[in-house]
Order: structure tokens, then C-alpha cells, then sequence
């Protein structure tokens, strides 16, 4: 290595690099007054394993850095300067315009690595890191000449994932579940892992049974090996030869690299409140180590000295500059909350001629068959939805034989994977529509849902959209008990920044599902398991002709299903329900008799929320009431009641009123306590007459 120019410049760049990022922490500390407004931290300590991992990856390749990595985005070209208008929430930071930390990056320029979004929840980057490798590994496995000219590069080159972390990070259970689907199928990605001994205050003793090395180890397949990570000659030289194996071999590997903390855990946590082992860190610090591999390779102390001087410059230079930057104005607020969709018109046949009546599973289950048979680069998979069983409701029944295991798919129990990994599959240009057996199990896929799918688009500031659809089955069907009868959308509600659809009937349900997958954003469609087949008594509506092929039905359209006129010397009622008390209404009002008084309005989706249909309606009939299947208090539904209230003040001749489930903890398992829980027909009756003579 010492005789090899090429190597020589290769360390050149290395300290410069080094040197900038230490430069950037001590000017960071000499203003801090200035500089920490907002939260940062650095990687004073970690450098050179950053640097000598970022050096490596190619423009092809994805990296997911974690909060600490500014050394590692410094070797993939960006400037100070850049980090330093994000360390300031400036209105030009090139990662997010203001919205999000420092070194929490979202990138996608045509000569870096892509850093898709992800957010500040420890470690749960991981998740969607190992998205992308499996994204990678279904385009390679379909179709590799399209895999190369996605990622613009030859075999030999084909492109990886990295995904950094802490080795405190790792003691998280959503870490366990993407080592375990790397593993499983051998994904391109490597886990690099920085353990410099601390959580925030608590040390490695307190927190770890093993270190990330040990852990990974548990893994089969999975190859790990531990380094210095202070030491740059073998750093670089690790890193080099397990990114060609694989490039190469396309499985996965984890590093354990350690490393020192030499700064504080962030700016808001400083180290001097708690560390005790200050002077052994300092003991390790890599930047003497590495001074003196330049001396040893060549480099006289003046060139040292002349890369040090240059640095520091530029590091004051830049950071008055970014002092000086604009800050976003308040109307910036208000953009990228979601991609734009091209889907706001109805089209296509809803009822063609001719066409049978199908069951509403049926729909959703033929709409996916024709997305799949036109777009190669949609996929399903979740729990029990591959070959053997097709979905616990034969939602996905076929297609796995249809298609093949590698586009139909069962996963592990791990609704995090299944929920978060769509992050990863939609940043290599494909579309995944995954599903969790019943709304009762979305709890665990709830911070993927929250953190990183919802999120994305936002504070990437419309880079990186996350483009997915996730199915729900959901509801009180036929005694499921108090484990697979749950109705969730009030906590789905209230994610900024995913579409929620919830059909009462096959024609819609396929419609949305048509629109849901054109659509750029994050998608959940709640899908009512005791409409599937029609079997409740009273739910016959929800089997519909099926439509045609072409037919989309936009996001955001309510439907005034049963429609009456203004009257001025009859009592109306609008009633507001989606999913199942769609039919409660339809059957209610059928059976007082009441058609021509009763107004029904299908939401059809919660997000967007067709208000203006609503409020039409409402004003119209000057009486309304909301009709849910969730427990009331705290809802969706009351919210949207308040909000009627709110916008129909005027019109109104009686409160606007609710019927919801019984605010229980649960739904029981004896069929009696449930129906008592749950309402009904008759209960939605009661509450008519209740209202109409009001």
C-alpha cells in the first residue's frame, strides 16, 4: 500500500475528509450558541470507518446513514456548507428544507449513493434499508437487463445496500426482524454497525447481553466480522472486500466496527454531564492514528499541516455563510405533504353489460389480478398470502400460482417488516401491496407506518414519496373475539400523510384499489372481513357487478347513495357511515320506511374526506347522524361529528348525533356480548327515530 500512488491518493482524500468533519465539530462547539438552536450531533470518534465505507459506494448503491454519519456524507460529496444549512434548519438544506435533523439526509442526486428518507426512531431505518436490498434482489431475479438499467450499472457492478446504525440500536426488536429477512433471502446488504459503548447514559453493561457482532452470529447467514474501526488502512480494506463479495455473491454481512465517542451524545446531552471514560476514548481517537499513516505513506508534515489550514477555512468560511442562508417562510409549510396523483376523475366502466355479480373479496382480489398481469413491478406479500393458502379470506387466492413465489409471497410473523420494508421496495421503482392478517395485528407495523412511510415524502421535501398500498381486514365478523374484530381507523387517522380507503362494497373496493395503486403515496385500505362475502344478514349491497378492467374511482369522492329532495314540511336526515354502517343505514332507513327522508352518503375514504359532499348534505336535510362501528369516544367519527357541527351550524334543527360501538376495552368472544357491544339495524332505527323527532 505505501508504494501505491493510487492508495496515496486514496489517504488524501481520507484525511481531508477526517479533517473536515472534526473541523466541523469544533466550530460547531466554538459557536455553539449559534449553532445549536436545534438538536445536532457529530461523529467525532467515528470518522474513518464512515469515511472509509463512504468513499466505496458507487452512485448505484443506497445507503441508509444513521444521526451520527456527517463523516460518511462528507465522503459521499457533500459540502460542509450543505450539512451545515441542515444543521440550521435552513430553507435551502438540499435534505429536507428545514423539516428534520442534522444528518438525517434524503438524497437523490444522479452522482451520490440514493439516501432514501428515514426518520430519528433508533435504528428503525433498518427496516426499509432491507427493503431496498429485496427490491433489488426481485429486479435482478425478473428481469436483469431492467435491474441494470435501473440502476445504471454492469454485473459486476451491480448496486448494494448500506445501513448504518449503533450498536445500542441493535437491542431493538425491528432490528431482529430485518436481520432475520436478510438472512432468510440472502439480501445485498450490509449492516454497519458503530459501537462506541454508549446509550445516551447508559453503558454497554447496562443495556447488552452481546455486542452487535455476537448478535448477528444468531443469524444464519447472515456473516459478520469485527474491526478497529479507528483504523483507516483496515477499514478500508475490510469494507473493500465486503462490498465486492457482495456485489458479487449478493448476500448479506454485518461490521462491527469500534469506535470512540469523543463529542457529546447531541448537543443536548453533552458529555461532560455523565462520561467518566472521557480520557480512555481520547486514547483511541483516529485522527493521530491516521495523521500517522500519511507520515508513514509519504506525506511530509507541511502537506499534512496544508490540508489541515485548508480545511478549517473552508469549515469557518462555510459556516458564516450558512449563518447568513434564508430560513423557510411559513408558507413552506404547507408543500409535499403528498406527491401529486394524476387520479382525480372517475373512469371507466363501473357496471359493464353483461357482467356477473361477484362478492366484494372477489373484487379486490381480480383488481390485484389485473394490476399484477399489467405491471411487472407490482407484488403482494404478507402473512399466509402465498401459495398454500392465499390469504386467511382467500383474498389472495391464485395468485401466488398464478404469478410465482417471487411476486405472491408469505413473509415471517413480523408486521414492522412487512409495514416499513415498502419503503425500500417503492425507492427502487416498485409497488408493494402488502397486508396484515387482521386490523387487531397493525399494531406492531404501526411506528413503520408512522415514522418512516407517512413521513417520507415530507421530509424528504418530495423526494421520495413511498408509494405502497396495505391491506386491512377489519371489523366485528362472526365472533372473532377480542383479538380479530378491532376497527382501527381512528388511530390510522390521525398519520398525517397516508390515503385512507374504506369501501362497503366490491365495485368501490376495486375501484380504489385500481386508483390506490396509480397513486404516488402511502395507501391502507380497510377492508370489512364481515362484507367479504356477504354472509351478515343485510349486506347483500356489498356484492356488486364487477366492473371493468379501466375502471378507477378517485380517492376523495363521496357517494350519495340514497339521495331525497329538500323538504320543507318533513323531517330529513343525512346519515354519514362508511364500511358497515353503510348497510345498517341502507337497511334502517328501508325498514322505517323512510327512503324518502333519509339521505345515506357513503364516505367511501376517510382520507381524503369528501366534505364537501358531506356538508351538501347535511344542510340539505338539516338533521344528521354518523354511523361507525368503532367505539365512539375519541374517534375518527367524532371528530368528523364536531366538524359537521362546526360547518353546518347554521342548518342544523337538531344536534348532529353518533352511533358507535360501546366503549369497551375489547370486543367479547360470546356472540351475544358481541352484538351487544357493536350496533345493528335496529340500533341505528332507534337512533333515527330518536333524531327525527328531536
Amino acid at each position: 500500500m505505501k508504494d501505491n500512488s493510487i492508495h496515496k491518493d486514496l489517504l488524501e482524500k481520507g484525511f481531508s475528509k477526517l479533517c473536515t468533519a472534526k473541523a466541523m465539530t469544533e466550530e460547531y462547539e466554538a459557536n455553539f450558541k449559534e449553532v445549536s438552536k436545534y438538536v445536532h450531533a457529530t461523529s467525532r470518534g467515528h470518522e474513518v470507518i464512515q469515511i472509509a465505507v463512504g468513499m466505496q459506494l458507487l452512485p448505484q448503491d443506497y445507503a441508509f446513514p444513521y444521526y451520527r454519519d456527517d463523516a460518511m456524507l462528507l465522503a459521499f460529496g457533500m459540502t460542509p456548507y450543505e450539512l451545515m444549512l441542515q444543521v440550521l434548519a435552513k430553507k435551502e438544506d438540499p435534505f429536507s428544507g428545514g423539516r428534520t435533523y442534522y444528518c438525517h439526509p434524503s438524497l437523490k442526486d444522479e452522482d451520490k449513493p440514493k439516501i432514501p428518507h428515514q426518520s430519528s426512531a433508533t435504528g428503525m431505518q433498518t427496516i426499509p434499508a432491507t427493503g431496498v436490498a429485496m427490491g433489488m434482489q426481485y429486479k435482478e431475479l425478473v428481469d436483469s437487463k431492467s435491474a441494470s438499467k435501473l440502476f445504471n450499472t454492469l454485473d459486476e457492478n451491480r448496486p448494494i445496500t448500506v445501513c448504518s446504525l449503533g450498536d445500542a440500536s441493535v437491542t431493538e426488536g425491528e432490528i431482529a426482524e430485518a436481520f432475520q429477512m436478510a438472512a432468510l433471502k440472502q439480501l445485498p446488504i450490509l449492516y454497519l454497525v458503530q459501537d462506541n459503548g454508549w446509550d445516551i447514559s447508559a453503558t454497554f453493561e447496562e443495556t447488552r447481553a452481546q455486542d452487535a457482532f455476537e448478535y448477528a452470529r444468531g443469524f444464519k447467514g447472515l456473516e459478520a466480522i469485527s474491526i478497529d474501526g479507528t483504523d483507516f488502512e483496515e477499514c478500508f480494506n475490510a469494507i473493500q472486500s465486503v462490498i465486492e463479495t457482495i456485489r458479487k455473491e449478493r448476500r448479506p454481512f454485518l461490521i462491527h466496527a469500534k469506535v470512540p465517542l469523543l463529542n457529546h451524545h447531541t448537543s443536548g446531552v453533552r458529555m461532560e454531564w455523565y462520561r467518566d471514560d472521557l480520557e480512555e476514548a481520547r486514547s483511541r481517537d483516529p485522527y493521530p492514528k491516521m495523521k500517522q499513516l500519511l507520515v508513514e505513506n509519504g506525506f511530509s508534515k507541511q502537506e499534512i499541516n496544508d490540508i489541515e489550514v485548508s480545511v478549517i477555512e473552508t469549515v469557518k468560511k462555510d459556516l458564516k455563510k450558512a449563518l447568513k442562508a434564508e430560513d423557510p417562510k411559513p408558507e413552506d409549510l404547507f408543500t409535499h405533504d403528498f406527491a401529486p396523483t394524476l387520479i382525480t376523475e372517475e373512469v371507466g366502466e363501473r357496471t359493464p353489460k353483461n357482467a356477473d355479480k361477484v362478492l366484494m373479496v372477489d373484487c379486490a382480489l381480480f383488481a390485484i389480478e389485473e394490476l399484477m398481469e399489467k405491471h411487472k413491478e407490482c407484488l403482494l406479500y404478507g402473512q399466509d398470502v402465498g401459495g398454500r393458502l392465499g390469504g386467511v379470506f382467500r383474498e389472495a387466492a391464485t395468485l401466488a400460482e398464478k404469478f410465482g413465489d417471487h411476486r405472491v409471497f408469505n413473509t415471517a410473523i413480523q408486521e414492522a417488516f412487512i409495514v416499513g420494508s415498502t419503503v425500500g421496495m417503492s425507492a427502487v421503482g416498485l409497488k408493494p401491496i402488502v397486508e396484515v392478517q387482521f386490523a387487531d395485528y397493525i399494531w406492531p407495523g404501526l411506528n413503520q407506518l408512522f415514522t418512516e412511510v407517512s413521513r417520507s415524502c415530507y421530509l424528504s421535501n418530495g423526494k421520495w414519496p413511498v408509494s405502497m398500498i396495505l391491506r386491512v381486514p377489519i371489523g366485528a365478523y362472526g365472533s372473532g373475539g377480542p383479538y380479530h374484530s378491532s376497527s382501527v381507523e381512528s388511530v390510522v387517522a390521525n398519520i398525517r400523510g397516508i390515503k385512507i380507503a374504506y369501501p362497503s362494497n366490491g365495485a368501490d373496493l376495486k375501484g380504489l384499489m385500481k386508483a390506490a395503486y396509480y397513486d404516488p403515496n402511502p395507501v391502507v385500505i380497510l377492508e370489512h372481513k364481515g362484507l367479504y362475502w356477504s354472509k351478515v344478514p343485510g349486506t347483500k349491497g356489498a356484492t356488486s357487478v364487477e366492473p371493468a378492467e379501466d375502471y378507477i374511482l378517485p380517492f376523495g369522492k363521496a357517494w350519495v347513495l340514497q339521495e331525497i329532495w329538500k323538504q320543507e314540511e318533513e323531517e330529513t336526515v343525512s346519515i354519514i357511515a362508511y364500511g358497515m354502517g353503510v348497510h345498517w343505514a341502507m337497511n334502517a332507513s328501508e325498514e322505517l320506511g323512510m327512503q324518502d327522508r333519509i339521505e345515506v352518503v357513503d364516505l367511501r375514504t376517510l382520507h381524503p374526506l369528501d366534505y364537501k359532499t358531506v356538508f351538501n348534505s347535511v344542510k340539505k336535510c338539516g338533521k344528521c347522524l354518523v354511523v361507525t362501528e368503532e367505539p365512539s369516544e375519541n374517534s375518527f367519527s367524532r371528530a368528523l361529528q364536531g366538524r359537521i357541527q362546526e360547518e353546518c351550524f347554521n342548518y342544523l334543527d337538531a344536534p348532529v348525533m353518533l352511533i358507535g360501538s360501546e366503549n369497551m376495552p375489547a370486543i367479547p368472544l360470546n356472540s351475544t356480548l358481541e352484538q351487544t357491544m357493536i350496533p345493528s339495524t335496529k340500533k341505528v332505527k332507534e337512533k333515527i327515530n330518536f333524531l327525527i323527532n328531536y
